[in-house]
């Protein structure tokens, strides 16, 4: 191999990609179904998403590894890892 194509691939290779965590930390991923730790308000609403909600089949987002999306109630939401626990 090319010395410029093992530098490449090398590169692809980083390790230091930060992945979403959970409240326990364990490394969730996409399809995970997560349950909801804490009352979370809705940004620019007045309603919440109560504790225990679990959102289900949830996605990585690889530009902000600190949100999953998923859906929960019938509704899609983005919701920070840290509030939630892999079930």
């Amino acid at each position: 191999m090319d010395e410029e194509v093992a530098k490449w691939a090398e590169l692809g290779l980083d390790e230091n990609i930060e992945k979403p965590r959970d409240v326990n930390g364990v490394e969730l991923k996409k399809g995970d179904d997560v349950t909801v730790i804490k009352d979370l308000p809705i940004k620019g609403s007045s309603q919440v998403i109560k504790q225990g909600t679990v959102i289900r089949g949830i996605s990585v987002n690889p530009d902000d590894p600190k949100h999953v999306q998923g859906r929960a109630n019938g509704q899609a939401m983005y919701v920070i890892a840290e509030y939630c626990r892999k079930k």
